[in-house]
């Protein structure tokens, strides 16, 4: 059974990454539209965090934005197939690159590049695997046929895939040896090597783990956006310069400048944040649930 799942989705897979880029992105945005209409436990959650975080909009423009956020996420999903299947050079075709670094093959200074779940995540990191090598961490998925053929394809360049719940050494080896490592730090990940701190004015249980590998490691942070063009032109990968004064020795500060910086950058495209994800599933103690 799981190998006639696994040919199933893969094989989708494929014949997406054979149709036309545009053909697949109109596709994901016509079925993303009718999926909308379904009240489902997704749409519930983005509602809910868009409710919180722009409190300021009305329903009706927070629901045109809940609408247009999950057509890009539904879009998303059917062009993994450019991503993990396309070849490097259709792949390359439809990303550019707009860098405040020095891209080079190997670094100086150890470096973190931290990412986040915009729509264009896995374009932007496939992309940078086929120019340089890299290390990447992952958070495995509950369906094992799903996270084996995502595990394969992302790491199809030569990305080292490593488990989020690894070894810290294995993550401070790779920074060392000269290898830059991607990593997100926006999602929910629990208490354990976390705090509360704001995020669009609400408390998100926020990762301190990057300041942490940073202050390790000697490590600079370096965050990328990633970006979905208009017009069906592709994508579009921000790199911007390191943090500064990161980290600063105090790991609530340094989640609270994370969260910030995100801020900015959703607010330049809010449409295209993945707010799907239960952001703010876990709430500091007497808080009530708000999903």
């Amino acid at each position: 059974m799981k190998y006639l799942q696994t040919a199933l989705i893969s094989g989708l897979l494929r014949t997406f990454a054979v149709l036309p880029y545009g053909l697949v992105a109109r596709l994901g945005e016509a079925l993303g539209y009718l999926l909308y209409l379904i009240p489902g436990r997704r749409r519930h959650i983005l509602r809910t965090n868009l409710r919180l975080c722009f409190p300021e909009q009305s329903a009706a423009q927070r629901d045109r934005l809940a609408r247009t956020s999950f057509q890009h996420v539904i879009r998303s999903y059917l062009e993994r197939g450019t991503q993990w299947y396309g070849s490097a050079r259709a792949l390359s075709r439809l990303v550019q690159v707009d860098s405040a670094i020095d891209l080079q093959d190997r670094y100086d200074q150890p470096t973190i590049f931290l990412g986040f779940h915009f729509a264009a995540i896995e374009a932007a990191c496939l992309y940078y695997s086929i120019l340089h090598p890299m290390a990447s961490l992952y958070t495995p998925m509950s369906d094992e046929v799903t996270n084996a053929i995502s595990k394969g394809q992302r790491s199809r360049f030569g990305t080292e895939m490593i488990p989020r719940h690894g070894s810290a050494r294995d993550i401070l080896k790779v920074l060392k040896s000269g290898k830059p490592v991607m990593l997100a730090a926006d999602m929910d990940f629990g208490l354990r090597d976390s705090v509360f701190v704001p995020f669009f004015g609400v408390e998100a249980c926020t990762l301190t783990a990057v300041s942490r590998l940073a202050q390790l490691s000697g490590a600079r942070v370096v965050p990328f956006v990633s970006e979905v063009l208009p017009d069906y032109r592709g994508y579009k990968l921000q790199i911007h310069p390191a943090l500064a004064a990161f980290p600063s020795g105090d790991v609530r500060a340094d989640a609270l400048t994370m969260n910030q910086f995100l801020e900015a950058r959703i607010r330049e495209t809010p449409d295209q944040y993945y707010w799907v994800h239960r952001r703010f599933k876990r709430r500091p103690q007497g808080e009530a649930p708000v999903y």
